[in-house]
């Protein structure tokens, strides 16, 4: 299964998707599986799934090196969500821009 199909898949059935298409890797965070394409993901808040990575998986096990890198870019993702969520007002709205008078 190539990665868009795969994708697919992920948008349609979202954290329904198990096995074999899908693994959990701990701590929030995934593997989708198809064949040699595994590309990492998480879930946010508001019904979001955010790609963090992709690979063409060439041996059985997730190079160390790689999940490592992908655990960074969850932990950055999560910080920056964190931060965002600080400076929103009180009752969750947008901030808007005042127009120039």
């Amino acid at each position: 299964m190539d990665a868009l199909a795969l994708l697919k898949l992920l948008a349609e059935q979202g954290n329904g998707l198990k096995m074999p298409h899908s693994k959990p890797l701990g701590e929030g965070l995934f593997e989708l599986r198809g064949g040699p394409v595994r590309v990492f993901y998480a879930f946010r808040p508001g019904r979001r799934i955010v790609l963090l990575d992709g690979m063409r998986k060439k041996r059985q096990a997730i190079p160390p090196g790689v999940l490592k890198q992908v655990r960074r870019y969850q932990r950055t993702l999560e910080a920056a969500e964190r931060q965002r969520d600080r400076r929103l007002p009180a009752d969750g709205r947008r901030w808007r821009r005042r127009r120039p008078m």
